[in-house]
């Protein structure tokens, strides 16, 4: 079976219709193509590479149906890991809102997490393979670049941070955490490398890896109560407010643009950081002795920096007065 048949399968299998890269529409754009009948000797250079006739409905067309798929995919993954990690009256608000009868409630999650995860890998393929004919059509890179543009534009589904949080709490809600899971041929699990430092692995269709480590680059020890920032990049909550110049208080969206990640350089990465908090369950359950330290001097510190923040912000009143 094509890809795009096995694409278009797995879509109307879901329980209900959701956004698609219309990958039909996008392959009748290159069919149409006036360069792609032109001999490789008279397209070498990089002025035929470029091909304003497609570029003006390809690139438009398929970036919107990457931002639909995207919001899409992130929103539901958010409500999901919202109301499994929720606790008390808030859980219970949560799980009617998404309309989930209380006893079966826990194997719906699990189906829906499983759905979710083998919908964004689907359709990171999808894209990577209609962005592939696109250069092959062309010549060109085009397509590679329009992919790294998209990486900057939090497009890319595989290096979404809702995408790991749905894999941790599939191994959250197994009965054996250290057992590798798999969703559609993808295989992930909690690992630890030959110096006891976790990994969590990845391993995709095609050969694809993705292999994360979760040692945190200021602190150099495993990330504690971690944060993704915008460029994809996982440190410790607490370091990431350090290393933006916030106190715990006052948390990473009061960062400001100049502030730039540790890693790559990039700015104005923290103040949409996200609360990896089923990675964080994860790595507790995996290593209980370090985290029940780390929470201990944890807590000092954030207690320290109220107090600091709250006397500051009292002297600042008063002086007002």
């Amino acid at each position: 079976m094509k890809f795009a048949d096995r694409y278009q399968q797995f879509m109307k299998e879901q329980k209900e219709e959701v956004p698609v890269i219309r990958l039909s529409n996008l392959k009748a754009v290159l069919k149409n193509c006036e360069i792609k009948d032109m001999h490789p000797k008279d397209r070498n250079t990089e002025e035929d590479c470029d091909c304003p006739v497609c570029d003006r409905t390809f690139f438009p067309s398929i970036l919107k149906d990457m931002s639909v798929v995207v919001n899409f995919f992130n929103k539901r993954a958010r409500e999901l890991l919202d109301s499994h990690s929720a606790s008390g009256f808030k859980k219970y608000i949560l799980r009617l809102k998404r309309k989930l009868k209380l006893k079966a409630s826990h194997e719906n999650m699990i189906k829906e997490a499983q759905d979710l995860v083998g919908y964004a890998t689907i359709t990171a393929f999808a894209i990577q393979k209609i962005l592939k004919k696109y250069d092959k059509v062309h010549c060109s890179k085009k397509g590679q670049r329009f992919k790294y543009q998209a990486q900057t534009m939090k497009l890319e589904l595989l290096k979404s941070p809702w995408l790991l949080e749905l894999m941790a709490f599939h191994i959250n809600v197994s009965k054996n955490s250290d057992e590798s899971k798999t969703i559609w041929f993808v295989d992930f699990s909690l690992h630890k490398d030959d110096e006891h430092r976790p990994m969590f692995l990845v391993n995709l269709p095609h050969s694809i890896e993705l292999n994360l480590d979760l040692t945190c680059p200021i602190c150099l020890d495993t990330v504690f109560d971690p944060v993704s920032l915008t460029c994809s990049h996982i440190l410790c909550h607490m370091c990431a407010c350090s290393v933006a110049s916030v106190t715990i208080v006052e948390g990473l969206r009061a960062a400001t643009s100049a502030k730039k990640c540790p890693i790559c350089r990039k700015g104005g990465v923290f103040g949409g950081a996200v609360q990896l908090a089923e990675l964080s369950m994860l790595l507790s359950r995996s290593m209980p002795k370090y985290w029940k330290g780390r929470l201990q001097r944890e807590r000092q510190e954030r207690i320290k920096q109220a107090k600091e923040f709250w006397e500051s912000e009292c002297r600042s009143f008063l002086e007002h007065e």
